[in-house]
């Protein structure tokens, strides 16, 4: 990727503009908040911003042309998203595009359409200051973790428990503790054919937790690992002739 990444970050945008509180933390939105970050990284050649009210909900096959990893975030209109730009996404994921869900994106269409799972979970209502997040390492050699601390300490957060309905991911890199006793595979990565996905939990609106800058160090660490793999060309999928001469 020397050229440099060029990512999307596709926020639903609609706490945003309807909830007060959300509006207080992200007077820009929280996309905004996850890509002024890379903007900043030498690696990033590119930062587009897309949200569900866009044209062709901001994923169109022009933008996705553009795209080497695509952040998702979405909430409350999962079911917004039409099958065909669902479809869409996942097809470019399996043809070698980095996909890193956020938080409440577990319930996507293109995160469920890739897992192949109900992917539901274990929640509790978190109140005015929510409760206290530690996210522990647990795969250290892992280069998501590249410059992060033992664990990452949320005061203010929303708890998500298990049993957390997704397939067992090909490398586990977090797991959550939270103050009221759960736990939580916070973390999560998996291959689809020629792309990766990389599952982060922490990223409720209400809390600033997208300026944190261990959060932050994560997204753009998820999204060197998910970037796509030049390929030299001669690939083949399909009906092929030998090698070797067939007696």
């Amino acid at each position: 990727m020397s050229a440099g990444i060029r990512v999307t970050v596709w926020n639903e945008g609609i706490h945003e503009k309807e909830l007060p509180r959300c509006q207080a933390v992200y007077p820009d939105g929280m996309g905004k908040a996850i890509g002024q970050y890379l903007e900043q990284q030498s690696d990033i050649a590119s930062v587009h911003y897309s949200e569900l009210a866009d044209p062709d909900q901001g994923l169109s096959d022009a933008i996705l042309d553009n795209t080497d990893v695509m952040t998702w975030w979405g909430h409350t209109a999962h079911d917004k998203v039409t099958d065909a730009n669902a479809e869409r996404v996942q097809k470019r994921v399996l043809a070698g595009m980095g996909l890193i869900v956020l938080h409440s994106g577990h319930m996507s269409k293109p995160f469920m359409r890739l897992m192949g799972t109900g992917c539901f979970l274990k929640w509790r209502e978190y109140g005015e200051d929510g409760e206290k997040e530690r996210l522990w390492v647990v795969d250290p050699s892992h280069p998501i973790v590249d410059g992060v601390p033992e664990y990452i300490e949320l005061p203010n957060t929303e708890m998500y428990g298990e049993p957390f309905g997704i397939p067992q991911p090909d490398q586990q890199v977090f797991i959550s503790w939270f103050q009221g006793g759960e736990v939580f595979r916070s973390g999560c990565c998996w291959h689809r054919e020629a792309g990766k996905v990389f599952y982060f939990r922490p990223g409720h609106e209400t809390f600033p937790i997208y300026f944190n800058e261990h959060i932050r160090k994560v997204i753009h660490n998820a999204v060197r690992w998910a970037a796509p793999v030049r390929l030299a060309d001669g690939f083949i999928q399909g009906n092929v002739q030998p090698l070797e001469k067939m007696e």
